[in-house]
């Protein structure tokens, strides 16, 4: 700031000591505080009602989002009123009306969520639920700096405002770190939502006592705003370079949030460490000497996106390493920008205008990968071209090139393009296919190239362009990595992307085709018409859900089943033509899918019989179905390999009771290769004193690949004699919940589940 953005010394006017920076900074803290939980909070309640899709996340965000942007635009208008007594009047008018909307509830006005088109009705429902609130403690930062501004001109400050954004941050990050440690494990959804609004009345209660020293210091704010005078506006290309600087992170905290929840969980403690790390950058890049200067943030994250692009198509590397590394790229490119705006900041009397900018930014990358890029792009390739992009905003040297860097250009380019197109030779040539996986191995051989580019990239970090050439070379070899199967048909929805890929397996005749949605398996049909019909993979007759169906079927000529998750259609196999099969699929892009007989014929040619698909979320849909109806009832929904834990709960089990008959049973497909949700489920059961039985089973390592897969599952029922079968069958047995809490629609602890896989 230069010294002529303010017209008086600190000793021509008082500061008013310790009392005004202090409750400024707390009630700063404690706005920023009640902002960042209710995010969470909010979206956990919203989350059932659309299947537990990691995509609710993201796209509440983009509503978060532009709720601030309109909160910093509020700001930012307020100001023109000439005096703070009255800017303070209106605001706390405003808060009041505000809180007419609370206690906080999902208010469900718009009806039930349709699954077409679900992102316009989670939107209208985060408007008619929070809209109001959170747009006016949004406003908070920018607002409360501009008055701290005005009232400690002339002081040292007053002349620096940002550093009480230091503190918003601070009180975010905390807010949000201490959801999922403390709040989500310890309260309940109602303490919670009660907790919160207390927490806005004591926020209220603050504002009133900044208007009680703005009244105190009336004739001082009025001395010193008289006195101060305007700096020049921001150029415009200043603006456009602020407002690209802040787009970048918000895509890419998006794009990282989505990479760790779909293979997981859609769970707070997943979706709060982006946006936490989101943050911390803030107060680093706006302190007076950061931690991490930009020269060291600059080195840090060319050598990051170096590591996170060798990484990008792995599907074989520890999922903690994978976690790690694209937390840390998104970090240190996040950081890099904010630091990148910190240095562009303009003087206090702008304050308001660029926080404005900076949320507009936030708006438009968030909506960029949470609104637009799911209907541009079949698949998520958003994630890697923003990391691309990022790089343009690296600092270039400027110097001449030296004929060191121009060999190091040229062999990066050649090494990374050469991979795509030894990719596409290596598909249409067995030969070459084999002599690479035999003498290198196809993955390991896929990432030596991408490392060998990126090195050269690293060396020449600082030639902007041609680093950024490079990497995206890179990113695009390493997209052909992680092909795992050859694809031959790609559908992308607001539930994730899905893709049917063909795979040989010559102990079933050749051809297979998977469905595969993130890095799991939803279903395998081998093509030879001898085992075409034959169910393979978690529904094979062997498996716990393969038993359970035929064993029911062996007690009665025609039963009636119902699957909650469709797949392939695999179980569809099992129908024979007097039973009836209703599928309940949230996702109307697997329906399409299981049904084509293109891809699948489960449906189409192996039932015997119609097969009923009931779309929408299925805690919702069944809720429709006669009591008392059903023969076997199976929960099989996951994205990925993530838990809707909804369908879990104490609430939905007993609801599924409901629905069997007398001696119905059950079944719940718990296999899951990063937590532990089988003993909630048990303890789900036990509370509702109901009998239940538990196997899991290991795949037979003689079976063909695609035949069969381990599986973990629990069977449950009305009363002990509809399992007396399943336990004269050895494979089942009794087990208990070992004092795990049952997970209720008030209480889930996904986190919980993460500790107890990861520590037995």
């Amino acid at each position: 700031m230069t010294d002529e953005t303010v017209a008086h010394s600190p000793a021509t006017l008082p500061s008013g000591g310790l009392l005004a920076p202090l409750l400024f900074a707390v009630a700063i803290f404690t706005s920023a505080s009640l902002v960042f939980v209710v995010q969470p909070m909010v979206t956990k309640m919203i989350l059932p009602l659309l299947g537990g899709s990691p995509a609710v996340w993201n796209t509440s965000l983009v509503f978060f989002q532009a709720a601030l942007l309109a909160g910093y635009l509020y700001a930012h208008l307020l100001q023109r009123i000439p005096t703070l007594k009255m800017q303070a009047i209106v605001h706390l008018g405003v808060l009041v009306v505000a809180a007419l909307f609370l206690p906080l509830q999902v208010r469900l006005g718009l009806g039930e969520p349709d699954t077409n088109q679900p992102i316009l009705w989670l939107l209208g429902t985060l408007i008619l639920s929070i809209g109001a609130p959170f747009a006016v403690l949004s406003a908070t930062a920018p607002l409360l700096q501009a008055w701290f501004a005005r009232l400690q001109a002339g002081t040292r400050s007053g002349q620096n405002p940002y550093v009480l954004y230091a503190a918003s941050n601070l009180g975010s990050f905390l807010a949000l770190l201490s959801y999922p440690v403390l709040i989500e494990p310890l309260a309940s959804l109602s303490a919670q939502r009660a907790s919160w609004t207390v927490g806005y009345g004591i926020f209220v209660a603050l504002v009133s006592l900044l208007g009680v020293l703005i009244w105190s210091r009336r004739n001082v704010v009025r001395h010193a705003s008289a006195s101060l005078e305007r700096s020049a506006p921001i150029p415009v290309r200043r603006k456009l370079l602020l407002v690209f600087l802040a787009a970048l992170p918000s895509s890419l905290m998006l794009g990282v949030t989505a990479h760790l929840s779909t293979d997981v969980a859609s769970a707070p403690f997943l979706w709060v460490v982006p946006l936490a790390l989101y943050l911390l950058t803030f107060v680093i890049a706006f302190q007076t000497r950061p931690w991490i200067p930009l020269p060291v943030t600059l080195l840090l994250h060319a050598a990051a996106i170096v590591l996170v692009t060798t990484l990008l198509g792995s599907t074989t590397s520890s999922i903690a390493l994978l976690f790690a590394v694209h937390l840390l790229v998104f970090f240190l490119t996040t950081l890099m920008c904010h630091q990148q705006m910190a240095v562009r900041r303009p003087a206090p009397d702008r304050l308001t205008e660029f926080y404005l900018l900076m949320s507009l930014g936030g708006v438009l990358g968030g909506a960029f990968t949470a609104l637009i890029a799911p209907v541009v792009f079949k698949t998520v390739i958003e994630y890697p071209v923003v990391l691309v992009l990022a790089c343009l905003v690296r600092r270039p040297d400027g110097a001449p090139w030296t004929s060191k860097q121009i060999l190091l250009l040229v062999g990066g380019v050649s090494i990374a393009s050469f991979l795509p197109m030894l990719f596409e030779i290596m598909r249409y040539n067995d030969g070459i296919r084999t002599f690479v996986s035999d003498s290198f191995g196809i993955m390991r051989t896929a990432q030596f190239m991408v490392l060998g580019g990126g090195i050269c990239a690293f060396l020449i970090r600082d030639k902007v362009i041609a680093f950024t050439a490079i990497m995206a070379l890179c990113t695009f070899g390493g997209e052909y990595v992680s092909r795992s199967y050859n694809y031959v048909f790609v559908d992308r929805s607001f539930f994730g992307v899905m893709r049917i890929g063909r795979t040989v397996d010559l102990d079933l005749g050749g051809d297979v085709h998977v469905m595969q949605h993130g890095t799991t398996i939803h279903g395998a049909q081998a093509r030879h018409p001898e085992v075409m019909c034959q169910p393979t993979m978690y529904y094979a007759i062997s498996t716990p859900l393969g038993q359970a169906a035929l064993q029911v079927q062996a007690q009665k000529p025609a039963v009636n089943i119902g699957v909650v998750g469709l797949g392939s259609g695999a179980m569809a196999a099992y129908k024979r033509a007097a039973d009836s099969l209703t599928f309940f699929e949230i996702d109307p892009a697997v329906d399409r899918m299981a049904r084509d007989p293109r891809w699948f014929t489960f449906i189409s040619d192996c039932a015997d019989g119609p097969v009923n698909t009931v779309l929408g979320d299925a805690r919702l849909t069944l809720e429709k179905e006669r009591a008392g109806s059903y023969n076997y009832l199976l929960i099989d929904a996951f994205s990925s390999d993530a838990v809707p834990a909804h369908l879990l709960t104490q609430e939905a089990i007993a609801n599924y009771l409901e629905l069997l008959t007398d001696d119905g049973v059950l079944v719940l497909h718990l296999s899951n290769r990063h937590l532990d949700i089988v003993r909630p489920a048990m303890a789900a059961a036990e509370a509702l004193n109901a009998p239940y039985l538990h196997q899991r089973y290991a795949e037979d390592p003689d079976a063909p690949d695609m035949a069969e897969a381990s599986t973990e599952a629990v069977i449950i029922a009305r009363n002990d004699a509809a399992l007396d079968g399943f336990r004269a069958d050895g494979r089942w047995s009794e087990w208990n919940a070992g004092g795990v809490k049952p997970w209720t629609d008030d209480y889930v602890d996904l986190f919980g589940a993460l500790k107890r896989h990861m520590w037995p």
